[in-house]
């Protein structure tokens, strides 16, 4: 099993572990690699996400567990990498947030692929000729 990143609603499926084939592939590639690959974004993401909706258990619990993750930072060539991105996306009419070209550069900048559910919004990146590879940890093997 090659070393990935994952993005941050595969993660959250990870965690929960509602979707058994997701998180069989999250034990498996933990068993492999000793950790799940994360970005800072993805942090930055799960932490809106639970003060969002005032969920400050689940917020002190995640946190506690940053040590378990290899979280890969987002320094200044991953930015500008995310930049271009989104700058590409949003001239072409097909904007998806600020926060999935950060996640893809952030991927690109390590030779990862990206394991998603929103598969159609990386899609578009690689679309406009950036070497970006896409899993789907729910797709059929």
């Amino acid at each position: 099993m090659d070393r990935v990143l994952l993005d941050t609603d595969t993660l959250s499926e990870v965690i929960k572990g509602k979707d058994l084939v997701v998180a069989e592939r999250g034990r498996a590639y933990v068993q492999a690699h000793g950790r799940l690959t994360i970005s800072a974004v993805t942090v930055m993401e799960a932490v809106q996400g639970f003060q969002r909706v005032q969920r400050a258990t689940q917020l002190d619990r995640f946190v506690s567990r940053l040590a378990a993750f290899e979280i890969l930072p987002f320094e200044t060539e991953v930015a500008i990498l995310a930049g271009r991105i989104y700058g590409d996306l949003k001239r072409t009419g097909q904007p998806i947030g600020r926060a999935d070209p950060m996640i893809a550069a952030t991927a690109m900048s390590g030779g990862l692929a990206v394991v998603t559910g929103n598969v159609a919004h990386y899609a578009r990146i690689a679309a406009l000729g950036y070497h970006l590879a896409v899993e789907d940890w729910r797709a059929a093997q």
